[in-house]
Parts: structure tokens; sequence; C-alpha cells
């Protein structure tokens, strides 16, 4: 079974660009699908974007002029990147995996940006 564990700093600046890294155990990064995803305070899930097993990047149109998932094969690991953050990008950010056996997530990581 597909293992993934969210790591990166819990507190950004405005401005700053937030990273983040997604440890994925049980399975490899060059297969099937890896994501990112977003919950803001009292909303409901936001997708930010995917890397797929071939490598192509897709982000969310909204997102995605700050936005940049890249992955390290020999680590067997992807990371997001989203540059000029702001307040609204106050989050609890998850990594998600999907194939088809079902889709996995990570246990979440709380980011704040405040100053």
């Amino acid at each position: 079974q597909v293992r993934l564990q969210e790591s990166g700093p819990g507190l950004v600046k405005p401005s700053q660009t937030l990273s983040l890294t997604c440890t994925v155990s049980g399975g490899s990064i060059t297969s099937n699908y890896y994501y990112w995803i977003r919950q803001p305070p009292g909303k409901g899930l936001e997708w930010i974007g995917y890397i797929a097993y071939t490598g192509a990047v897709y982000y969310s149109p909204s997102l995605k002029s700050r936005t940049s998932i890249s992955r390290d094969t020999s680590k067997n690991q992807f990371t997001l990147q989203l540059s000029s953050v702001i307040p609204e990008d106050t989050a609890v950010y998850y990594c998600t995996h999907s194939d088809p056996g079902g889709l996995y997530w990570g246990q979440g990581t709380q980011v704040t940006v405040s100053s």
C-alpha cells in the first residue's frame, strides 16, 4: 500500500515561497499520478496540481502562475513550490496518489502565511 508523508515549514511570510515535500513509500513516484491538494480553514478542498508518471505536470488555472511541482526519482519524492504567498494561501496541504487500487492521502501539513 502506498504511503505518503508531507514535510516542510509550518510558517511562511507573505511574498515568500512555500516549499513542501512529499515522501512516498510502498510505491514508485514514476507510476500513476501524484497530487497536491489543500484545504483553507472553513473551506472545501482545492486541487493545486499533479505530476504524472511521465513527469508531465498540470496545474490549477487559478494557481498556475505561482505553482511548480517537480519530483526526485532518486529519493522517491515530489515537491510543491508556491511563490509569492499571501495569507489566503494558509491551509492544510495534502499530497495524494491515485492508482487502480484507490486514492491515498498523506496526513496533511498545516501551512500558515503570516508575518
